[in-house]
């Protein structure tokens, strides 16, 4: 999987992704991260990529030649989606971030400040994502999301890819509750069937489990 980050911040992103699950897919070569950075493709001494709304009003737009041009210098793949990061997308649910993870490549692009000049979103060929219903400085946070999530789906980037199967929202349940030593501690035990050594009935009770918590937390999901 081939990550290419468009930012205003590349060390936001390249210093998170040198941590923990993601940077063991980067050493393994099962993960590459890009990041392009618009101001690299602005005119002027300043590197502008700014400037006030037409019609008036607070703050500062984003504009779309530095976005365009850094776009189109992204090599893309046979299997490439882009994505925006803002407010207005799309809830981003495990489904799909399952079907992201079977692309190729994932172009991101994080705004700030206002947003993004609309022509953006009318010129490119994207899709909009939303990390959930509030509102941060930049899209930075929500594009690290997605590289974390869907990056746990690749082979070669967790230890065991069947960890993922068993994850929360995997098949719209939450996930089944998880003991290790020692077996008494402050008088709250691991439950007996667990050291039962009978993996059919543990498959059993933790499937019931995985019910039982998704009806108390998340009967939404049922």
């Amino acid at each position: 999987m081939q990550y290419d980050v468009i930012t205003l911040f590349p060390d936001m992103i390249e210093q998170q992704c040198s941590h923990s699950i993601v940077s063991r897919g980067v050493q393994n070569g099962a993960v590459k991260i890009n990041t392009i950075n618009p101001r690299d493709f602005t005119q002027d001494k300043h590197h502008r990529v700014d400037d006030t709304p037409y019609g008036g009003g607070a703050g500062m737009v984003l504009m779309c030649e530095p976005f365009f041009k850094a776009y189109e210098s992204i090599p893309k793949l046979p299997q490439s989606k882009t994505i925006m990061l803002t407010p207005q997308g799309a809830p981003l649910t495990q489904k799909k971030v399952k079907d992201l993870a079977s692309c190729d490549q994932l172009i991101l692009l994080c705004g700030h400040y206002e947003g993004f000049d609309e022509r953006i979103r009318q010129g490119l060929d994207l899709v909009e994502i939303s990390i959930g219903d509030f509102v941060l400085t930049g899209g930075e946070l929500g594009a690290l999301c997605i590289i974390d999530a869907t990056s746990r789906l690749v082979d070669g980037v967790l230890g065991k890819i069947e960890s993922a199967h068993e994850d929360s929202f995997e098949d719209g349940l939450l996930e089944y509750p998880q003991y290790t030593k020692p077996y008494d501690f402050r008088g709250m035990k691991v439950p007996d069937i667990l050291l039962s050594g009978n993996h059919g009935e543990i498959a059993k009770w933790r499937q019931e489990q995985r019910i039982l918590r998704t009806k108390q937390r998340r009967p939404d999901l049922l």
